[in-house]
């Protein structure tokens, strides 16, 4: 009889080992998923900043150039083509600061790149492992479900 325990012992922590390795690369998966998502974010406001910063610069062009019309006209032209540049600067500027608007929003959703919910969830499950009773999953907007929302979900036992 005693040989038999030690086998269900031997085979209930090799379970638990297997669960728990199991456990790790889950949460490894669920933190590489977490930071590619926010890389993405990151890199997408990059480049939308990009554009912002080259409709800036074809902007300024522009207003130079419309100043030196301007200049031009003031010395002694009849005719005010300089207008024309300075209203295609204001529309490149313009639609540069709201691809900056675009950008900075972008930037705030990806940035800090943590593993938040991964960090979160090792958490929970170290809580759980550490204590004689389950840790108390926190919902996506920090809400606690009720326990008979989740004895409901569960099912009959």
């Amino acid at each position: 009889m005693p040989d038999n325990q030690t086998s269900d012992l031997a085979k209930a922590v090799q379970e638990a080992s297997e669960r728990a390795s199991l456990l790790v690369r889950e949460e490894i998966e669920l933190a590489k998923a977490e930071m590619t998502e926010k890389v993405s974010k990151l890199v997408k406001g990059a480049v939308i900043g990009a554009v912002a910063g080259v409709f800036a610069v074809l902007g300024l062009i522009y207003l130079l150039h419309a100043l030196a019309w301007g200049i031009w006209d003031l010395v002694g032209s009849t005719r005010n083509f300089w207008l024309g540049f300075i209203i295609v600067a204001v529309l490149l500027f313009v639609l540069g600061a709201v691809a900056g608007l675009i950008a900075a929003r972008a930037f705030k959703k990806g940035v800090p790149p943590a593993p938040t919910m991964a960090i979160q969830e090792g958490k929970l499950i170290r809580e759980t492992v550490s204590s004689s009773r389950p840790a108390t999953p926190v919902g996506p907007a920090g809400t606690v479900p009720s326990p008979t929302a989740s004895a409901a979900a569960e099912g009959p036992r």
